[in-house]
């Protein structure tokens, strides 16, 4: 799509806290997120994409899954890598919020392997919630403190390895 389109869709994001809470604020802004995809070519892949973002910030997982399903199908991954990494994130989170974290485990592990972006942080704290979710606890902590450890002004070197004994206790001293 062109960039005034983008523009306009990054624009009404932007207002998403505007239309407040509740139902009604929810079916407001997916009618609004509605209008603007109305604009797309048939078969477009931003079309579920929006939609699914729109259903998932309203609080519907449940109905925001098949449409982020559809955006990949329709091949998003060519559209625009960066919102198909975005997809996949977002997907493994709402599979997690309708019971289905395993799923969202598979998902977001190959994502471990993507090239490097602005993404990998995010990639590996919702992995680590889905994790987390299926009592694998420890993994999950490990995972998060060491995506945390080269943010950190100072221990970065201490924080990387204390998370990584976290799931290999065998490899801290003494044990």
């Amino acid at each position: 799509m062109n960039q005034d389109w983008e523009d306009r869709v990054a624009a009404l994001w932007s207002r998403f806290d505007d239309y407040g809470e509740g139902e009604g604020a929810g079916a407001r802004f997916r009618a609004d997120v509605d209008a603007l995809v109305a604009e797309l070519p048939e078969g477009s892949p931003l079309g579920p994409f929006e939609q699914a973002c729109a259903w998932d910030s309203t609080g519907h997982s449940d109905r925001a899954v098949p449409l982020y399903r559809e955006a990949l199908a329709r091949g998003l991954s060519e559209v625009s890598p960066y919102k198909a990494r975005r997809t996949k994130i977002q997907l493994a989170s709402s599979l997690r919020n309708i019971g289905q974290a395993e799923e969202g485990v598979k998902l977001l592990e190959t994502e471990l392997d993507a090239p490097s972006d602005e993404l990998d942080d995010p990639v590996r704290f919702f992995l680590a919630l889905c994790l987390s979710s299926l009592g694998r606890d420890r993994e999950a902590l490990s995972l998060a403190l060491g995506t945390l450890a080269p943010h950190l002004v100072r221990y970065q070197r201490s924080a990387a390895y204390y998370a990584q004994v976290l799931v290999k206790p065998e490899e801290q001293p003494g044990a």
